[in-house]
């Protein structure tokens, strides 16, 4: 490993949140060098603890407002 990120795919339906098995909105690459994927509701309320161990998050969770903008 060079010490930069490994460029991460867009999340989709088939990624499942690590804590209770709902669609996925947000990727946290660890420190540590694995990952975790949550919903935005673990995601919010692990926020401040998942923060201190990654390297890195992808947060999709503006998919969650366009689709609700999109069906008006």
């Amino acid at each position: 490993m060079t010490g930069t990120l490994a460029p991460t795919q867009p999340l989709t339906a088939a990624d499942r949140c690590d804590r209770c098995g709902a669609q996925a909105y947000v990727r946290v690459l660890l420190n540590s060098g694995g990952e975790l994927l949550f919903c935005a509701h673990h995601m919010r309320k692990h926020d401040d603890s998942l923060r201190k161990i990654a390297s890195d998050i992808q947060d999709e969770t503006d998919k969650l407002h366009e689709s609700k903008t999109d069906e008006r």
